[in-house]
């Protein structure tokens, strides 16, 4: 036996006495180092070999303290019916069960042999069963099961003491911990992995209890349970039987494992419903996003409020510059009317000056018709002179003589007449211009023919009454100006649409020329119409009283427009309605003044721009 180690001490090795005395550190590895570890824990110096020793006879020790239960039934088991028996209560391992090692089941087998052995029994002159009948076949079967890991697993799997039971949702209500907490400890022996959370307590963190439930969701159970199985494959007599025997045993385990995965699905699904910590999160979560949901609408309050606020800065920044805007624009106003206001009074100033310097030298003239015309050029000056002109011109009167006023005026009034007759020039080439460009837009169309004054406003009537999305377009307007016009020359669509686009690209002026022109055709034909005697039989729209001749005042024309719009086109005895909504006016007159309003209303359509008041709807009841 080796000394005690002292603390700080070291291992040294010594060479041969040949060579030079080295010290060097050695560290143990493999076993040697277990035994250096278990050496420093209990603080001891001791060999392997020792302490090996000493491991064996601990475990004698132990075996030697193994306590085995009596089964008092162990006599009465049928060896037949081996399967049914429970084999740890067999070896007297009752009370350890699956948690029995290797050892503990061969010590207890060993036991339960130098006790129960035949041949024991025999020489203590017990009666012994020959053959298989004897219940030592029971223990024999007992440490056959359990020596193997296979088969001992698969008794395990199904053993009889095991409590497959789930509390329900009544039990575990008010006492949740209490009675769902042993069983999923009594479950847990079955995950294939090791370390399975426990159920907790009310205080435990929610990564815990998601932990919990994540693995019980996702539980891997070996639970297996061939060992149930009704028919044994090596009792068949055929290949074809042993493959029919292991077909039937295999969907016999497969249906009790989804019993078995069923049941403890529910269990989770259980728990899971009555957990308080599992409300409590759910509660903290709700909490949690109204929370979060409150502080998003404050910010977004706070946020358009801040929009609103700086908007309103905005318009009041907008308005206060509109506002200096407007006031130095009414300043500016002001300033130039007063401006004006002071030119105005100077031009008036320097015209009457002009008159009276004028007067006084009798318009320079020596007789009254030479005054006259003078005058007027004076007043023409007068009217067409500006200020700076008015006021040279005054200046050169006042400093010259009378002749020298005189050709002074007269070349104003020559310049001012060359200027008239330039503006005269301008105008007259302006019209003629637009004369110009009426005749030639008249040509493209009807095989080289040109447009007459009754085509233009046919064509614009019917581009009015055939709006852009009618079929066929403009071969409808082409036909219809075909139909009513009395030129004879057939227009195309070709030569419409053509003739439409040259229409459009007229100047305004030239536009008003054409609505002109038809307008006074209109008129002159029909004021050239004469009043005749209708001596004709009136049709059955008319058939009623005299027509009334009186003119249509405002207010007759305003009952009738109110008439129209009461009694719509689908209203029986309309026109009846109409007339007695308008006093003094018979179905015929209302009749009539509605067909001359009608007819108005489709000449405005195409001849455009053309003031309403030019029209006399009186003078169109002749129609």
């Amino acid at each position: 036996m080796l000394i005690e180690a002292l603390e700080g001490d070291v291992t040294v090795v010594y060479c041969n006495a040949i060579a030079a005395s080295v010290q060097i550190e050695v560290e143990p590895v493999g076993r040697w180092f277990e035994a250096f570890l278990k050496r420093r824990n209990r603080n001891v110096s001791a060999s392997f070999q020792e302490l090996e020793e000493e491991e064996e006879l601990s475990e004698e020790s132990e075996d030697e303290e193994l306590q085995l239960e009596d089964f008092p039934l162990l006599r009465t088991l049928d060896p037949k019916d081996w399967k049914n028996q429970d084999h740890y209560a067999v070896l007297g391992l009752a009370h350890m069960r699956y948690k029995a090692t290797q050892k503990q089941i061969k010590a207890a087998h060993k036991a339960m042999v130098l006790k129960h052995h035949p041949d024991k029994r025999k020489a203590a002159g017990e009666l012994i069963v020959e053959g298989d009948g004897d219940y030592f076949t029971c223990i024999t079967k007992a440490i056959e099961i359990l020596s193997d890991p296979v088969k001992r697993r698969a008794f395990d799997s199904v053993d009889p003491t095991f409590d497959n039971a789930v509390p329900s949702k009544g039990e575990g209500k008010d006492n949740f911990f209490e009675a769902y907490a042993p069983v999923f400890e009594r479950n847990a022996r079955w995950s294939s992995k090791k370390h399975v959370p426990r159920l907790g307590t009310m205080d435990s963190s929610f990564e815990d209890v998601d932990n919990f439930y994540s693995v019980w969701y996702n539980f891997d159970s070996w639970r297996e349970f061939s060992y149930l199985d009704e028919e044994e494959k090596d009792k068949a007599e055929c290949r074809d039987e042993r493959r029919w025997i292991e077909k039937q045993n295999r969907a016999a385990r497969a249906t009790r494992k989804k019993e078995e995965m069923n049941r403890l699905r529910t269990l989770v699904d259980t728990a899971y419903s009555l957990d308080p910590r599992i409300k409590k999160f759910k509660d903290d979560e709700k909490a949690r996003k109204e929370n979060e949901k409150k502080a998003k609408a404050d910010a977004k309050r706070k946020e358009q409020e801040e929009k609103e606020r700086a908007r309103q800065a905005e318009l009041d920044a907008a308005r206060l510059a509109k506002e200096k805007e407007e006031e130095e624009a009414k300043l500016v106003a002001q300033q130039a009317k007063k401006e004006k206001e002071i030119q105005k009074k100077a031009i008036k100033k320097e015209r009457q000056k002009l008159r009276t310097t004028c007067k006084n030298w009798n318009y320079f003239g020596d007789n009254e018709s030479d005054s006259v015309k003078m005058m007027e050029d004076v007043e023409k000056l007068c009217d067409r002179l500006e200020l700076v002109s008015l006021q040279s011109l005054n200046e050169g009167l006042a400093l010259g003589s009378k002749e020298e006023g005189k050709v002074a005026v007269e070349k104003q009034v020559q310049e001012v007449n060359a200027q008239l007759q330039k503006e005269k020039d301008a105008e007259v080439q302006a019209r003629q211009a637009v004369r110009t460009t009426v005749q030639a837009s008249g040509g493209g169309g009807g095989g080289g023919k040109g447009w007459n004054e009754e085509e233009l406003p046919l064509l614009i009537k019917a581009v009015n009454l055939f709006p852009a999305g009618t079929n066929a377009r403009w071969e409808v307007i082409a036909n219809y100006m075909n139909l009513h016009s009395t030129s004879g020359i057939k227009r195309t669509a070709k030569d419409v649409i053509n003739k439409a686009k040259n229409l459009q690209k007229l100047e305004p002026g030239q536009k008003d020329e054409i609505n002109k022109k038809a307008f006074e055709k209109f008129n002159k034909e029909h004021a050239a119409v004469p009043q005749t005697v209708d001596n004709a039989v009136p049709s059955e729209r008319f058939d009623g009283a005299e027509a009334n001749t009186a003119s249509w005042t405002t207010e007759e024309q305003k009952l009738l427009e109110q008439a129209l719009k009461t009694y719509p086109v689908s209203t029986p005895e309309r026109w009846e309605k109409i007339a007695a909504a308008v006093p003094g006016r018979t179905k015929k007159d209302c009749m009539k003044r509605y067909k001359v309003s009608w007819t108005l209303s489709l000449i405005l359509r195409f001849v455009v721009s053309i003031p309403v008041c030019m029209y006399n709807l009186d003078d169109m009841s002749k129609l």
